[in-house]
């Protein structure tokens, strides 16, 4: 069965090219071309991949990428933006998106970087299989890498799947010192070579999410001038 791709775009030009290019390239393609019909879609449907952009009529993409995180929606986003601040793209990962491709840009770049993200996805879901433990438990936190499932103090924590892919790389190296560069290379690869402030925005959605005081964190410690580690502190 060929992968499913929703386009979230509001110049048909843009949407005729992705589409007739993705089709070419064996996959399945649904479009929108606002960001209330996207949003719907996206929650009604199963896609396995959505190019979204930034700049939509109704509701604009970052909006789409925050709600469909508040709503569960995990799939993986792939973040269209004309615009080349800094400001802008590390906000789009901040709200839940998984890589950004700026325009102007070719549609093999596009299939190049959905590839990729689609390669991680199912990496990730090949390395929690060969797992040694059904569960990794560090102080009141419990990974169930083969259930995808994440528990603090007994309760459900919901995590993107970057998120997810950082917690258990760190927890597969529980109380070890990790760079930005290690952890760079590990979960994004080679698209974001050099910009280890992606790393920092994920280490900051995750401590938001585990631990009680973000400025005095439990789990995830810094190491000034290194990097990371993940392990509990002793009370």
């Amino acid at each position: 069965m060929s992968q499913h791709i929703l386009i979230v775009e509001d110049e048909a030009s843009i949407v005729t090219l992705l589409q007739f290019n993705l089709e070419k390239s064996g996959f399945s393609v649904t479009t929108a071309m606002d960001g209330k019909t996207a949003f719907e879609k996206a929650v009604q449907g199963t896609y396995d991949l959505i190019v979204l952009d930034i700049m939509l009529p109704e509701m604009d993409g970052l909006e789409v990428c925050k709600q469909l995180r508040q709503n569960k929606v995990l799939t993986p986003i792939l973040m269209l933006t004309a615009k080349e601040e800094e400001f802008d793209r590390i906000l789009g990962l901040e709200l839940g998106a998984d890589d950004y491709l700026t325009k102007p840009f070719s549609p093999r770049e596009v299939i190049a970087r959905i590839r990729a993200i689609l390669r991680r996805t199912q990496d990730q879901k090949e390395m929690v299989a060969t797992v040694k433990t059904n569960q990794i438990t560090i102080g009141e936190l419990e990974i169930y890498p083969e259930n995808h499932a994440i528990y603090l103090k007994g309760k459900s924590i919901e995590l993107t799947m970057k998120e997810y892919e950082l917690l258990v790389y760190l927890a597969n190296h529980q109380d070890k010192v990790l760079s930005r560069d290690q952890l760079l290379n590990a979960i994004w690869n080679f698209e974001f070579v050099g910009d280890t402030r992606i790393v920092d925005v994920h280490i900051s959605h995750l401590r938001e999410k585990i631990e009680a005081d973000t400025k005095n964190p439990k789990y995830i410690k810094t190491v000034r001038g290194i990097g990371y580690k993940l392990g509990a502190s002793k009370d």
